[in-house]
């Protein structure tokens, strides 16, 4: 029985990606320009000059579609390594140590890193990614 849905999976899928790209390209935004808020006092250099050229660049890629598999392998790695060093050290489980965001952050963009740029991507136009995604 097909869901109700099940025609729009593909627009769905495309909302998904601009939204959560969209979404993460903030956070590298306010680790190297201090915008829309400032960064805690205290933040380690790395996480500024590693983890916020990532979170800029890869949010922008993945929320236009350009080299979509990789942006969002790449973000998707960062997360879990975020995840499991600021968080998972605090406490197992996410709704403890506060990790829900780089969690769900992690398995989004590893579903979008296995389903590339789909419709309303850059990578669509040149031909790299057209196809939607299953639904």
């Amino acid at each position: 029985m097909k869901s109700f849905m099940s025609n729009y999976s593909s627009y769905c899928y495309a909302l998904m990606r601009i939204v959560a790209g969209f979404l993460f390209l903030w956070h590298g935004s306010q680790k190297l320009f201090d915008f829309p808020s400032a960064m805690p006092a205290g933040v380690p250099a790395f996480i500024t000059y590693v983890a916020g050229p990532i979170e800029l660049v890869g949010g922008i890629l993945i929320m236009i579609g350009l080299f979509t598999h990789w942006a969002a392998f790449i973000t998707s790695g960062q997360m879990a390594f975020a995840y499991w060093m600021a968080h998972g050290t605090k406490a197992l489980l996410p709704i403890q140590n506060d990790g829900e965001l780089a969690a769900l952050y992690c398995f989004v963009f590893l579903f979008i890193a296995a389903q590339g740029g789909g419709i309303w991507s850059v990578d669509s136009l040149l031909g790299k990614s057209g196809k939607a995604p299953d639904g």
